[in-house]
């Protein structure tokens, strides 16, 4: 592809360190709605009996609506298109470790490690790069690494059968890092549904795919008690993603970036309150330590 298309550097693409506007009271509506969309339709992922027909459902939706959006919307402009073949991609990658992240371990563990894991990613990229941030994100960084390792320290240890699940998550947010980066790059030069729905419509199948060759004749038996929740999720987690692309033009992407990671406190609460996993209580603390810190980074 011939077509050179600019990447905005990671600070601004992703902390905007150095400040950027304020956020009206419209966008952080839209970001905290996202945020409880977002650890909903996670935890519908999590909870479906067989989790790999919850993702291929998921995915469906964004085949069917997203199909229909593209119809509606047309082409992006074509230096889009790095951007979203490459979201695409990352989303793919994603959707792999995520659904690896829930058959591994419980919801209220992984899904606060794997979005606590973003912005500390990219914070430390940014430290590798030279970037010297303030002291007010230095001490960001530390409160997410302190919640981190206290996830990581389950019940007060760390046990060799929490590392796959681990592992996972920590890749799932390595790919959050990388798809967030790519996205707020994105937001800038391309019309907002037209990259989510094409973006979307690419990475929709794959899931669906997978659990057809895995799952064969009997996907669609497994599927229809689960019909509703799963293509329901998939709704949300389309709903969640372009709300969040939609307040990102406002150009205050550090503040909803922090705003976002509330997901990480109401995932750990749908965890202990309706999911009933252990050391509920001890996992929500130390969700509501890495969400802390992610405002630090962000500020």
């Amino acid at each position: 592809m011939a077509t050179v298309v600019p990447v905005l550097p990671l600070s601004t693409a992703v902390l905007a360190l150095g400040g950027g506007p304020g956020l009206s009271a419209g966008v952080v509506a839209l970001t905290l709605l996202a945020a409880v969309l977002h650890a909903v339709w996670n935890a519908v992922a999590h909870g479906a009996p067989d989790r790999l027909v919850g993702f291929a459902l998921i995915g469906a939706a964004y085949v069917v609506i997203c199909g229909v959006a593209v119809l509606i919307l047309g082409l992006p402009p074509a230096a889009a298109w790095p951007f979203i073949l490459a979201s695409a991609v990352i989303h793919v990658v994603y959707n792999l470790l995520l659904w690896a992240s829930y058959q591994l371990g419980e919801f209220s563990h992984v899904y606060p490690v794997a979005r606590g894991t973003a912005p500390w990613v990219v914070a430390m990229i940014e430290m590798a790069l030279g970037h010297v941030p303030p002291v007010v994100q230095l001490a960001g960084i530390a409160v997410i690494s302190i919640g981190l390792i206290s996830l990581a320290l389950d019940g007060g240890r760390l046990s060799r059968s929490s590392l796959p699940a681990l592992g996972a998550a920590v890749a799932t947010g390595v790919c959050i890092a990388g798809y967030t980066v790519v996205d707020a790059a994105a937001v800038s030069t391309t019309p907002v549904l037209v990259y989510a729905a094409w973006m979307f419509l690419l990475q929709g199948p794959v899931m669906p795919a997978i659990a057809l060759v895995r799952r064969k004749k009997g996907l669609f038996t497994q599927a229809r008690p689960v019909v509703i929740a799963g293509l329901g999720g998939g709704v949300m987690s389309l709903a969640a993603y372009g709300l969040v692309l939609v307040a990102q033009t406002s150009g205050a992407t550090a503040a909803i970036a922090a705003l976002r990671e509330t997901s990480i406190v109401v995932g750990a609460i749908i965890g202990t309150v309706f999911l009933g996993e252990r050391f509920g209580v001890g996992r929500a603390a130390a969700a509501a330590v890495v969400a802390a810190g992610i405002v630090l980074v962000n500020v």
